[in-house]
């Protein structure tokens, strides 16, 4: 069974994280400064040399830097070259990583895009703080453009079949339940707060495919997906939206492998307490429930965060790799953190851990990771590994020349706009006021007599997929038109709504 290298205890025993174990999940907690950075980027690395892929999400602008090799010349080279020395790792040398470097918003990386409807009504109604009602009618919106064949791609087309869903509320309301022109306005004023902060650029077409993120090199090197978070990370509902919606993806893309020798994907979701923050004790449950789930199809999840409070019991209780930097004690509550982290390591009688997390260095830590038995190991003060790649950001021309040779280059770059939603009823308007205006000329029973002016919106549906028995229309329809898998197969539509439902509550 492989394994990953973490540090070395200070009883003289490596430390390592079993690949075999590694989609167990983890944590890596600890103050500001104290080197969680350093040792994710050492474990990413790591699982990309062992074939591994790896999503990370780069908060503060320097994980980048995680695709260029280290050099001499940084300025805290030496000491990066001495504990790799204190170590023994004799093999230690400068090296880069094959990186794909991602970004909503289109700027620092590739554009990362999904449809309207593969986001689904229940993740869209949490991105939007929706209450209950107004869930409900955009549950409405959603099936009636199910049933009528509409695609909704892009946030244009779902705010033209709220327009139309709001002008036909009497009649919908008898077919589906009652639809309120009020709640219509709601969700309209929140999809405009959710357009200022560059949401649309986030909905729309080509859609990601998940396979581009769990591919290796030609070295079989796993490709470690960088998404440039900085910007994003000023909209907090949409950065913990978007990676629920990834973790959903995965679920439904990834066929059920149980437990394998290495996993199918390392995710790390940094800045893990936006996700919960003033959460109910239900929504603790369904991430519980998540976090279960996504590990029997090979993905490992390791939350990174300062304050290991922030992640509930019940999550915690499924994190079985743990590194633990230092804490600070200068309030109770700091106090309480410490105490908790103690509490949640395998005892070590020659270790005062609660002491331990107060005293440790930069780039030190409390580590324990599960046996090949599935036991946590007792917990040892370890020296971390220094990481081979650049500590700190790439320059833009690097930034340029990591994209321009990405094996997704000109994939996602281009914002493809064809007929859906939005073109179906503005032509379907169209039409209808050029046969009002032509009844007054010659009148109905003449009318009458011509062929329709276009299609009807099932004739226009039906060219671009057949109906699911359940699912989105729109989600079969893209995946026939790009030739992408879509997630609105049937053969996996029971896991793809029992998933839809977990995370459907997950932003309430």
């Amino acid at each position: 069974m492989g394994e990953i290298f973490i540090g070395l205890g200070a009883n003289g025993e490596r430390q390592v994280l079993r690949m075999g174990q590694a989609n167990r999940h983890g944590l890596i907690a600890g103050a500001t400064g104290t080197g969680k950075t350093v040792t994710l980027q050492g474990l990413a690395e790591s699982f990309s040399a062992a074939g591994v892929p790896v999503f990370v999400a780069d908060v503060k602008g320097d994980l980048a830097g995680i695709s260029m090799p280290g050099s001499p010349q940084f300025k805290h080279a030496d000491k990066l070259e001495s504990r790799a020395k204190e170590l023994g790792m004799d093999d230690y040398a400068y090296s880069d990583n094959p990186a794909v470097f991602w970004d909503l918003y289109g700027e620092n990386g590739h554009p990362i895009r999904t449809t309207v409807s593969e986001m689904g009504p229940l993740l869209l109604a949490r991105l939007m703080d929706l209450n209950e009602t107004q869930e409900g009618v955009l549950n409405i919106v959603f099936r009636f453009a199910d049933d009528e064949g509409l695609l909704l791609l892009d946030l244009e087309d779902l705010r033209s079949m709220l327009v139309y869903t709001a002008e036909h509320a009497k009649e919908l309301t008898t077919k589906y339940g009652n639809v309120s022109k009020q709640s219509i306005g709601a969700i309209q004023r929140s999809l405009l707060s959710l357009e200022s902060q560059g949401a649309d650029m986030f909905f729309g077409e080509p859609a990601l495919e998940i396979d581009d993120f769990i591919k290796l090199d030609e070295q079989g090197r796993g490709n470690i997906n960088v998404l440039a978070a900085e910007k994003l990370m000023r909209s907090p509902k949409l950065y913990a939206t978007f990676l629920l919606w990834l973790l959903a993806e995965l679920f439904e893309t990834l066929p059920e492998v149980g437990d394998p020798e290495k996993p199918k994907l390392v995710f790390f979701f940094d800045e893990a307490h936006l996700l919960f923050d003033d959460a109910p004790k239900a929504l603790e449950e369904k991430i519980e429930q998540v976090v279960r789930l996504i590990r029997s199809k090979g993905v490992g999840v390791y939350f990174v965060t300062q304050n290991p409070i922030d992640i509930p019991e019940e999550v915690a209780g499924q994190l079985g790799n743990r590194v633990q930097h230092a804490l600070r004690a200068f309030t109770p509550k700091d106090k309480k953190a410490i105490k908790a982290a103690a509490d949640t390591f395998r005892i070590n009688p020659d270790l005062d851990v609660e002491q331990a997390i107060t005293e440790l260095r930069v780039g030190e830590a409390l580590v324990s990771t599960l046996q090949e038995d599935g036991a946590p190991s007792v917990v040892q003060r370890t020296l971390v590994k220094p990481p081979r790649s650049r500590l700190g950001p790439v320059t833009a021309k690097e930034r340029a020349i990591i994209k321009s040779i990405s094996p997704v280059e000109g994939k996602y770059d281009s914002a493809v706009d064809r007929e859906s939603a939005a073109e179906v009823l503005e032509q379907k308007a169209a039409d209808a006021a050029a046969t009002a205006e032509q009844v007054e000329k010659v009148g109905k029973a003449e009318v009458a007599k011509e062929a329709r002016k276009s299609p009807t919106m099932w004739e226009k549906a039906g060219k671009s997929a057949a109906r699911a028995a359940a699912g989105s229309m729109a989600s079969i329809a893209v995946a026939t038109v790009l030739g992408r898998k879509s997630s609105a197969d049937p053969l996996r539509t029971g896991a793809t709504a029992f998933v839809r439902n977990i995370l459907g509550g997950l932003m309430r």
